[in-house]
């Protein structure tokens, strides 16, 4: 096996590009539909799911190819999902307790995202993986 041509490796990064930009002009609308805490917990829960569901589609199913994975998982969402934001906005949280309780929101749902976005793809692959 050679090393990639590096056409391939010009074609990868845009196309990360590409998702990048889409990804980060959705979560400036959804920043604008819904400021702050909430809007930082929606982006961040969706992206989860969003990944879950690519990340377990490509282990059970593999239907998606590559370049989908590159403009999708790391291109859109890597920039549709905000952890810098998430940590800004905590410590700038009306209290320690809405600090900790954005903490716990964010990581708790996110996680709760990425286990329903794996429970679609195995939904999608007729419960396979169960």
């Amino acid at each position: 096996m050679g090393s990639k041509h590096p056409l391939h490796t010009i074609e990868v990064l845009l196309l990360i590009g590409v998702g990048g930009f889409a990804g980060s002009n959705l979560r400036y609308f959804v920043s604008l539909a819904e400021p702050g805490l909430t809007g930082t917990l929606i982006a961040n829960v969706a992206g989860c799911f969003a990944l879950g569901f690519i990340l377990y589609e490509a282990i059970y199913m593999g239907y998606l190819a590559d370049q989908t994975h590159f403009v999708v998982g790391t291109g859109f969402l890597s920039s549709f999902t905000t952890y810098s934001t998430f940590a800004v906005q905590t410590t700038q949280a009306a209290s320690p307790l809405w600090m900790a309780g954005n903490v716990v929101a964010n990581y708790g749902l996110g996680l709760l995202g990425v286990f329903l976005g794996r429970s679609l793809a195995r939904r999608v692959n007729g419960g396979v993986g169960e």
